[in-house]
């Protein structure tokens, strides 16, 4: 996908709202409105803690991979093909940055076993230009897109 010129991805009407608070930063818990996440957080033992509980990076992993997911799927149904066995794995990095501060790095594997690979170039990127995430993290993150 090009990077090109910016688009405006804002939302034109807001549909749903997600909540959840964390109690203690990277060493508490999460808990969302619904009640449906309490999770514990810990620092990883790469970043010197101790590893027991969740991290906002696996977090952030698992809601990009499913949404991710979810805008290949609404792209391959748009144009007729079947996804069945498809999968998207996301890994995020975290390291500091040049600020004194911190920045993450995605890598996205995307898998369409029943997919050619032109075709399946194509779907990857129009995910990408419709994934929340993905416009979401667009010029902020390096998100690379690998297709297996």
């Amino acid at each position: 996908m090009t990077e090109g010129t910016a688009v405006d991805t804002r939302p034109t009407k807001i549909v749903y709202v997600a909540e959840a608070t964390a109690h203690g930063g990277r060493d508490g818990y999460v808990t969302s409105q619904d009640g449906r996440i309490a999770l514990r957080v810990a620092m990883p033992p790469e970043l010197g803690g101790d590893g027991d509980g969740t991290n906002p990076e696996q977090l952030f992993a698992a809601g990009y991979s499913s949404c991710f997911h979810n805008a290949l799927t609404l792209v391959g149904q748009r144009e007729g093909y079947d996804l069945t066995g498809s999968t998207v794995a996301a890994k995020v990095g975290i390291g500091p940055n040049k600020h004194r501060g911190y920045g993450l790095a995605v890598a996205l594997s995307v898998s369409l076993p029943v997919l050619d690979a032109e075709v399946a170039a194509r779907l990857v990127d129009a995910a990408h230009a419709v994934c929340p995430y993905s416009n979401a993290t667009r010029g902020n993150i390096d998100v690379t897109i690998l297709l297996g």
